[in-house]
């Protein structure tokens, strides 16, 4: 059948089933409908023009929901693990540190058994870490100074993930530069270690460098291997303060927001991935802190 017939025919299906549509009510759909939406989303570039029954955004959402609950499936609680403390314990924790700041978990630890309280020091401690710091106004116009002053030699590196459509996580790892808020180095892997991270350092921070400072947080993945090859390569590490993501400037604007439609590549590209290029975004005085990939 010649092509033009073919298309007249499509149209004249598609009209047909928007008029049944007006005529309907909402139709429901299953589970098999949802997952075969899902599918044909991640196989079809022009999926969005053929879906009439819902739109586009709702299969979105069905991948967003199908991933937070398998990974809620996968995290659920096993075993009962250990008592919970009291909230007197825990208030008494909290005032013994605003009324002392001096005093670490192992002077808070003494002045609970004193008090008769059974509690170990590794738990009070564990709580004092939880502890909400405040918010000191002098040390962040400091750290805002040091940002500005020293920007063309600032450089920052960090990951963001993005979930697959098997329910698996991807890290995606890059370097920024924070004078032109230029990406440096981008890739990606499924198991980042701290060889693969010195590996990607290695080749986005070449020697000799215009780069003196080097801004990253306190993941675990960022540890004395990583902290390590900086100092040999005369770089000086700069680590953010615990749960401030604002310190990493543009850094954190491009771990803000990832497209849902980047999911494609992840289970194609899962072992091997081919780094990509960031465009748009990144502006100054982006309200949104956006960061789109071309994917």
């Amino acid at each position: 059948m010649p092509r033009h017939k073919l298309a007249l025919e499509a149209a004249a299906l598609r009209q047909q089933l928007a008029v049944w549509k007006r005529k309907q009510p909402r139709p429901k759909l299953h589970r098999l409908d949802r997952l075969f939406w899902i599918a044909l989303r991640q196989l079809w570039s022009g999926w969005a023009e053929a879906l009439i029954i819902v739109k586009p955004e709702t299969v979105v959402s069905w991948h967003r929901a199908g991933f937070r609950l398998f990974w809620r499936w996968r995290s659920r609680s096993r075993r009962v693990g250990r008592p919970k403390v009291s909230e007197e314990i825990r208030q008494l924790i909290r005032r013994m540190k605003v009324d002392n700041p001096t005093w670490g978990a192992p002077r808070i630890h003494g002045e609970l058994l004193q008090l008769g309280f059974e509690i170990s020091e590794p738990t009070v401690s564990r709580y004092l870490q939880g502890l909400k710091r405040h918010y000191h106004e002098d040390k962040a116009k400091r750290w805002l100074a040091f940002l500005s002053n020293h920007r063309e030699v600032i450089a920052a590196f960090d990951f963001f993930t993005v979930p697959t459509i098997t329910f698996r996580v991807l890290y995606c790892f890059f370097v920024i530069e924070h004078n032109r808020r230029r990406i440096l180095h981008f890739n990606a892997t499924a198991h980042p270690t701290s060889d693969w991270i010195v590996q990607q350092l290695r080749e986005a921070l070449p020697l000799p460098g215009r780069y003196q400072y080097v801004v990253f947080d306190r993941d675990a993945k960022f540890g004395g291997d990583v902290f390590g090859f900086l100092k040999t390569s005369g770089l000086t590490p700069v680590r953010t303060s615990v749960r401030s993501p604002w310190q990493k400037d543009y850094a954190s604007h491009c771990t803000s927001w990832v497209p849902c439609g980047t999911t494609w590549f992840a289970r194609l590209r899962l072992d091997s991935f081919t780094p990509c290029a960031f465009r748009g975004g990144l502006l100054p005085g982006c309200s949104n802190r956006e960061s789109f990939l071309s994917l």
